[in-house]
């Protein structure tokens, strides 16, 4: 069985952003030379998350709008957590979004159902993060 590891890096722009990281997870796997198993893909950061959606710019404004509402980023005063730090919204977002996606490997192939894509949630950004692609099977 082959064991491969891949970081993936991003400089993130904004506080909140969604990037779609498919293709470079493909590019891992092409690298990788798996044509049978499993590929995690995990956020590296505390106040990040990995899933598998669609890739649609509206679903993501809903994202945005639904997760706001759910862990509100102001006032920083209403959270325990918030002193030395302002990111208390981005560690219950995170949770809520979740850490990580499994995906199966098929004929060297990511097997996604219809419209399936991997997206990196970032809650906490405005500087660089990273990815873990972790990839076993033969």
């Amino acid at each position: 069985m082959k064991s491969f590891r891949k970081e993936l890096w991003f400089d993130i722009a904004r506080r909140r952003e969604f990037l779609n990281i498919t293709p470079q997870v493909i590019a891992a796997l092409r690298e990788s030379g798996v044509s049978e198993g499993l590929c995690l893909v995990n956020a590296m950061h505390i106040s990040a998350s990995v899933f598998i959606n669609d890739d649609e710019a509206g679903l993501h404004q809903d994202f945005e709008t639904w997760l706001e509402k759910l862990a509100p980023e102001k006032p920083y005063s209403q959270y325990h957590h918030n002193g030395y730090e302002d990111n208390a919204d981005a560690h219950l977002k995170r949770t809520i979004m979740g850490r990580e996606v499994v995906v199966a490997i098929t004929g060297g192939k990511l097997d996604f159902g219809p419209w399936e894509q991997i997206f990196y949630g970032e809650f906490d950004g405005k500087r660089r993060k990273r990815v873990l692609v972790k990839i076993i099977g033969e």
